[in-house]
């Protein structure tokens, strides 16, 4: 493949955004943990559960700051990198973006430092309502920014003006409510309370190896394993939601991960393995489980599954559609309030398919113009790259079924075993740390790299997304964020480990008075039942 400015600007938002998507997971998660570490304090009054809340609290904001710092620069990208973009789809992918700064990111910044500075300035059930108020902010902020992602995914509720040249909104409700979109959020908010469980597991684990803070360890590992293990079942389930979505609006990513060459009948069996061989378009050694395809694509036993050479074929058939689309536009264009209608009307009845036109702009200037052997290549360059979403799905996929295991044998443990856990068990958790990062990016690589070759998908090509840069200007910026990047984590790295290894030291003493405390009441208690009735106070 040739290496060109689309290549690298697509390789500088990949970095950029999946090293982001390092933090946001757990920034999902454990502000969620947090408040429920909380809500526990407030209602039995007892020390240990403030001071888990205080120091996984402690970590959930070191990781929120370089989160936001990351985030940031990625916004200035849209417009410095993909101009084009900007311009075409902006008026639809701006609208929840400027919603998530103004809805979501103050009320989550806001109350983030009401959550670490109020806690001597107000009381419990105040800071409690803050606690919740910075969860409910972080996966707002999730939200807001899934919803333009998943029109990008299925761009719904929009429509394209000859007159502007741009898409522009028809329907707010639709691109609101779109299916893909709130499938995609609830798997990824999801998928950052399995990170934040998974990373307080390994955490606590750690701690108890080394026989530290083992009553807050032991405590934490009971609410890791149990919100855990339900945020685990709801990543399967929504993915399988995302997989049925994907029947219906993104048929080639869906034949790509499953390496599906040719159309398969009713119902579609699941490859579980094989490797596909794109040149001879076959996957070897491929093996089957039936039914399960069909089950998970169409929610059927009747209904067939498109194959990747059935779809190339109709998209060689929307391209011409999308010449005539063009033609018409082009007519449209010229005419302005002049054009005639019977142009119109032709415009119009080919306009679904423009986008597809505009894949020979990577071959040809003017689409009108394009030989068959171009509209070929346009065709199959609608079949993303099939191996690398081949395995990075099934990956994913068997960490999610890991993540279920350990949560579960953890819940078990921690439920009916006196929350004593095996040496072996624990050292498995804290190698496990970095697994649930690891199936997160392999989500987003599947999500993102089985688009292409669409920013939008059916409407713009990312060939056109792109902004009039040179490939020294792409490629200094790349390396800034790099090692601007590279810094980052670095602190990040630093923050982290120098407060776990530090811990919560007052723990054990805070602990201790409570135990005290509630001795006394429940001395005092048995003196009262002791005395006369009469003489009771």
């Amino acid at each position: 493949m040739e290496f060109g400015i689309v290549e690298l600007s697509r390789l500088q938002f990949a970095a950029t955004a999946m090293y982001h998507f390092l933090f946001v997971p757990l920034t999902l998660g454990l502000s969620v943990l947090v408040a429920i570490m909380e809500t526990i304090y407030v209602m039995t009054d007892r020390p240990i559960w403030r001071q888990m809340t205080k120091f996984w609290g402690l970590l959930f904001g070191i990781n929120f700051a370089l989160g936001v710092a990351t985030g940031i620069t990625m916004e200035f990208q849209f417009g410095m990198n993909w101009s084009y973009f900007s311009h075409y789809v902006g008026d639809i992918f701006g609208a929840p973006l400027a919603i998530e700064g103004l809805m979501a990111f103050f009320l989550e910044a806001t109350f983030v430092g009401l959550f670490f500075f109020g806690w001597d300035k107000l009381s419990k059930v105040a800071h409690l309502t803050v606690a919740w108020l910075v969860a409910i902010g972080s996966n707002f902020s999730a939200l807001w920014i899934l919803i333009a992602n998943g029109w990008m995914q299925n761009p719904v509720g929009a429509a394209f003006n000859p007159m502007t040249m741009r898409m522009e909104v028809t329907d707010f409700y639709a691109v609101l409510f779109n299916d893909v979109a709130q499938a995609k959020f609830v798997h990824t908010v999801s998928a950052g309370y399995v990170t934040a469980s998974v990373f307080v597991l390994g955490v606590s684990a750690w701690y108890l190896l080394r026989d530290r803070h083992v009553e807050l360890a032991r405590r934490s590992i009971t609410v890791a394993a149990a919100f855990g293990l339900a945020s685990a079942f709801s990543v399967v389930v929504l993915g399988d939601e995302s997989g049925y979505s994907a029947t219906h609006s993104q048929k080639m990513k869906l034949a790509a991960i499953e390496g599906m060459w040719e159309s398969q009948p009713a119902p579609a069996a699941f490859t579980a393995f094989g490797f596909p061989d794109q040149e001879a378009r076959e996957t070897h050694y491929a093996i089957h489980i039936p039914f399960v395809m069909g089950l998970i694509g169409t929610r059927s036993l009747t209904i067939p599954i498109p194959g990747i050479a059935e779809l190339e074929s109709q998209a060689e058939t929307r391209i011409r559609s999308g010449v005539i689309a063009y033609d018409a536009l082009m007519h449209i264009r010229e005419a302005r309030e002049n054009s005639d209608p019977l142009e119109t009307a032709r415009f119009e009845e080919h306009s679904a398919d423009l986008g597809f036109a505009f894949l020979l702009r990577k071959y040809i200037d003017d689409p009108r113009q394009a030989t068959q052997e171009q509209i070929v290549q346009a065709a199959n360059d609608t079949i993303p790259t099939v191996w690398p979403l081949f395995w990075a799905f099934r990956i994913m996929v068997a960490l999610g079924f890991g993540f279920i295991a350990t949560m579960l044998y953890f819940f078990y443990r921690a439920s009916f075993k006196g929350m004593n856990f095996p040496r072996p068990a624990l050292h498995l958790a804290v190698w496990m740390i970095p697994t649930p990062w690891i199936a997160a990016e392999l989500g987003w690589f599947v999500a993102e790299f089985g688009r292409q070759p669409w920013t939008v998908d059916g409407v713009l090509p990312t060939a056109m997304s792109v902004s009039a840069l040179s490939m020294t200007e792409v490629a200094l910026t790349l390396a800034g964020f790099v090692v601007f990047y590279s810094v980052l984590f670095v602190i990040e790295m630093g923050l982290m480990l120098k407060f776990i290894r530090k811990g919560p030291f007052e723990d054990v003493a805070e602990t201790d008075a409570w135990m005290i405390r509630h001795n006394e009441r429940l001395t005092g208690r048995h003196i009262a039942d002791a005395m006369p009735a009469e003489t009771r106070p």
